[in-house]
């Protein structure tokens, strides 16, 4: 990533603070892209194939002004925290569904940073998560100012606790964002995928945090949550580009 492109990807997440790789930069970068970048599986349905590589993801959430899914925006994230001067690995987590059970292998893409002399768990695209970096080897509980989180050790793995509820599994063996396809693939073709059955777009707001699903808006401000029908295909792209900056055209 030259200083140009640096720079453009600060622009997109409205970023104009310090650039040294500390803890108080890497909180700040992390709220200021979860803010800015929504997490969101349109390419899915519109039949834009998903390519792993950095120049492919730069191109579509820092120029095209996009969002993403897990592999595409921590895949990212990445490059700009390396490019920062973070330590950064890219790690696979296996998420947990309501009834208990795992996902698949590389089912997620979080990453652990290095700053201030200590590891931290990075996270821009889990949709719902922590908004500020968690220290990973403390089992205690942490907050984000919103929710109450724990990284509970087992084995060789961590799982993260959000509150009283398992969210996902994950090694710290690195990877290579490579490794991800047969995660990317099969999130994006499988019919047992949650992406693939509902499109969704979601950002984090300084009040809550506003969802676009196939059929209704979501509007959550602090404990409070809204929510309104969305009337046809028209109004969903109305609300796409007015609420997430997503020109989806006649898509």
């Amino acid at each position: 990533m030259d200083t140009a492109d640096r720079m453009t990807y600060l622009a997109r997440i409205g970023y104009r603070g310090a650039t040294e790789p500390s803890p108080a930069v890497l909180a700040d970068l992390q709220f200021a892209h979860l803010l800015t970048v929504p997490f969101e599986n349109l390419s899915i349905h519109t039949g834009e194939w998903i390519r792993l590589r950095p120049d492919w993801l730069f191109d579509k959430v820092v120029r095209r002004r996009r969002g993403g899914f897990c592999y595409e925006l921590n895949g990212l994230f990445a490059e700009l925290l390396v490019d920062l001067g973070f330590a950064v690995e890219r790690l696979a987590a296996r998420v947990y569904s309501d009834d208990g059970s795992l996902g698949i292998p590389f089912d997620h893409l979080c990453l652990r940073v290095t700053a201030g002399g200590q590891a931290w768990l990075v996270d821009v695209g889990f949709g719902d998560n922590f908004v500020v970096p968690l220290v990973l080897d403390d089992p205690r509980e942490q907050a984000d100012g919103r929710r109450r989180y724990r990284i509970e050790p087992d084995g060789d793995e961590r799982i993260l606790w959000a509150g009283p509820r398992r969210s996902y599994r994950f090694s710290l063996t690195p990877f290579a964002l490579a490794d991800f396809e047969p995660g990317r693939c099969y999130h994006t073709t499988s019919p047992e995928s949650y992406f693939t059955a509902r499109r969704m777009i979601s950002r984090l707001t300084p009040e809550g945090r506003v969802t676009l699903c196939d059929d209704r808006l979501i509007v959550t401000t602090g404990d409070e949550k809204r929510e309104e029908p969305v009337a046809g295909a028209g109004e969903w792209r109305r609300l796409a580009a007015e609420r997430f900056g997503i020109d989806l055209g006649g898509r």
